[in-house]
Parts: C-alpha cells; sequence; structure tokens
C-alpha cells in the first residue's frame, strides 16, 4: 500500500465511523474505535504519541501529542 492509498483507507474508515457513530460523542471514543478499525485493516497505529521538543536550549519530553500516528508498512520485497 503506498501513502496515497493508505490516506484513501484512513479518510474512509473515519467518515464511515463517523456516520455509523454519529456525532455527539467524546473525542476518546472516535479515537479508540477508529484506532480499532484500522487496525483490522492491517494499519500500525499508535495513540496519543508524545513528540519532544527543544526550546530556548531546554528539552521538553513532551511537546505536544500526536493523536493517532499511522505508519506506512515496510515493503518486504525490496
Amino acid at each position: 500500500m503506498n501513502e496515497n492509498e493508505i490516506s484513501s483507507v484512513i479518510v474512509d474508515t473515519s467518515v464511515w465511523l463517523h456516520m455509523k457513530l454519529s456525532s455527539g460523542l467524546l473525542e476518546s471514543v472516535y479515537e479508540t474505535t477508529l484506532t480499532k478499525l484500522l487496525v483490522k485493516k492491517w494499519l500500525f497505529v499508535q495513540r496519543q504519541v508524545s513528540v519532544p521538543i527543544e526550546f530556548e536550549g531546554e528539552f521538553f519530553s513532551e511537546g505536544f501529542r500526536i493523536k493517532l500516528c499511522v505508519f506506512v508498512p515496510l515493503r518486504d520485497d525490496l
């Protein structure tokens, strides 16, 4: 799967999930269920990934968080 195909899977699954669950739920519900659906589609997904930053020489281990981080699978036929 290339990046465009993966993006399509993520967007299509997100739209389907939103139509299925409707609106008004906590964001964590959508995040949890979307993660489960993407893993079922053989994507490697991590939730709430901390990204460190450095500001004015000081290091912050949790500069910000990526809510869902989807990794592109490596090709094993190379």
